[in-house]
């Protein structure tokens, strides 16, 4: 069933409960308005989940018309709004959820989208409220964005104790395993950050970042042929990235 046909079957029921019981209008109910507004929730989350972002716009207004603070509603049009690049937009509906019901999902989420503006002191007091919530089904990914912020603020003890962190809680996490091969590699580490290192390699696919990493662990301990096989891959993969200029400028 889409959710468009969801849709239409609940305000069907609801108009077809009206006539039939010859009660008031189920929209001045409180019960029929939360029903409404949850399915037009549904709804345009839906559709910002398939991409489109204008149709969205439209269920997520209805809903918010008829419960202006729901904190679900505010979310998705945060999201949308970043999507679309409108950060001052995210930001007022960010807030919106958060005041309505700070919970860890929005929290995490307003990190993020203040992460990418740059705003890292302020993504970190976030995900750290996020983290306190110890239910959370995502909190080992609460804890990955704090690595990657307190790398951004220069604080690399703590990016290393939250990306510890981050694996303690789930394992099968590769950005946590790749930042801290690459921590231990600037710190002349080696033998761990090749165990970080092939960690990350058995979890995900190689990128830029860690093919270049591999080529300098590979020299570091004197695997010619795997040094080579990576520099290949990353010349025929990314070759114009600033790692593979690095990786040129090393050879």
């Amino acid at each position: 069933m889409t959710l468009r046909t969801a849709l239409l079957l609940l305000f069907t029921g609801l108009l077809f409960g009206c006539v039939s019981t010859g009660h008031v209008d189920p929209m001045k109910t409180d019960k029929g308005r939360d029903e409404a507004r949850d399915a037009y929730i549904q709804l345009g989350i839906g559709y910002l989940n398939q991409g489109n972002t204008e149709q969205a716009k439209v269920p997520l207004k209805k809903a918010l018309e008829i419960d202006p603070s729901n904190a679900d509603a505010n979310g998705a049009l945060a999201i949308l709004f970043q999507t679309e690049m409108e950060p001052e937009l995210a930001d007022e509906h960010f807030h919106k959820a958060i005041a309505s019901r700070p919970d860890s999902r929005f929290l995490n989420n307003y990190g993020v989208f203040l992460y990418d503006q740059g705003r890292y002191a302020e993504a970190k007091e976030r995900y750290l409220q996020a983290v306190k919530d110890n239910m959370y089904p995502e909190r080992s990914r609460v804890f990955q964005n704090l690595g990657m912020v307190a790398l951004k603020l220069n604080d690399r003890d703590g990016a290393k104790q939250y990306f510890e962190r981050s694996i303690r809680l789930n394992k099968r996490q590769a950005r946590p395993q790749l930042e801290l091969a690459k921590l231990a590699y600037d710190e002349k580490q080696y033998v761990p950050s090749r165990k970080y290192y092939d960690s990350f390699s058995k979890l995900s696919e190689q990128n830029a970042e860690s093919l270049l990493l591999g080529v300098r662990l590979a020299k570091v301990f004197d695997d010619r042929d795997k040094a080579a096989t990576l520099g290949l891959q990353l010349k025929r993969l990314y070759p114009g990235t600033p790692e593979y200029k690095q990786y040129m400028s090393e050879q």
